[in-house]
């Protein structure tokens, strides 16, 4: 698996990627707040705003005092928490260097709108193929996943730099680096093990509606697949 490091791709329409920026502090805010231990104690936080499946179908019944919101608001409050320092800091990496075109392809508020129904999207799929699950579903992952779909849809030309197995930089196009992304997406999926702690529907999930949202939400002048764009 790769990190991205960074793209040389500048925003044409928006000066700043504020809503972009916005979710990245949100996701960091809420892991040092109620997840790392370094401001308060970690508590039911993870429980009370995670998405259960099996609590979500109303299969299990949660302690009263892990119910925070109403289940179905589950599917945009998961994508906040994270399951550790690793965790968010690769999720953040890859919203920091595809987020802001995304953004700048949509607008503020469409791009805030397809960021959380790509989340709930690949929440809702989890849910729906994980039913008995008591796991708690955490991570803007999903989420992300819609990103890199649109990412790939709307600059696949684009050169980036990653670092694949935290080792080795790498300066490819988009293309490439995201294309195989999403094929260990399905690969992943297809050899997984009970066991295994990712949830690799979610990320189809967002996948699919990353895909399916990006003609319907970017600007009516920006083209898909950089036509007419030197790169």
């Amino acid at each position: 698996m790769f990190v991205p490091i960074k793209d040389h791709n500048p925003l044409r329409v928006i000066p700043f990627e504020f809503v972009n920026v916005a979710l990245i502090a949100s996701c960091a805010f809420v892991f040092l707040v109620y997840q790392s231990g370094l401001v308060l104690m970690p508590g039911e936080a993870q429980f009370a705003f995670a998405l259960i499946p099996a609590a979500y179908f109303d299969a299990v019944s949660l302690p009263v005092d892990f119910i925070a919101v109403p289940g179905d608001l589950t599917l945009v409050t998961y994508i906040f928490m994270h399951g550790g320092w690793l965790h968010l800091l690769s999720n953040m990496a890859f919203l920091w260097v595809f987020g802001d075109n995304v953004e700048d392809a949509m607008g503020h508020l469409a791009y805030l709108a397809f960021f959380l129904l790509c989340g709930a999207a690949a929440g809702a799929l989890h849910a729906y193929m994980e039913p008995a699950s008591q796991v708690p579903l955490v991570g803007a992952s999903g989420a992300i996943a819609g990103v890199i779909a649109a990412y790939l849809l709307l600059h696949p030309r684009v050169k980036l730099w990653v670092l694949v197995m935290w080792r080795v930089p790498l300066y490819i196009p988009a293309y490439l680096a995201l294309g195989v992304w999403i094929a260990l997406q399905f690969i992943s999926l297809a050899v997984a093990s009970p066991e295994d702690d990712v949830a690799w529907w979610a990320h189809i999930g967002g996948l699919v509606a990353g895909f399916a949202l990006t003609p319907l939400l970017k600007r009516r002048e920006v083209p898909l697949f950089d036509r007419g764009v030197a790169h």
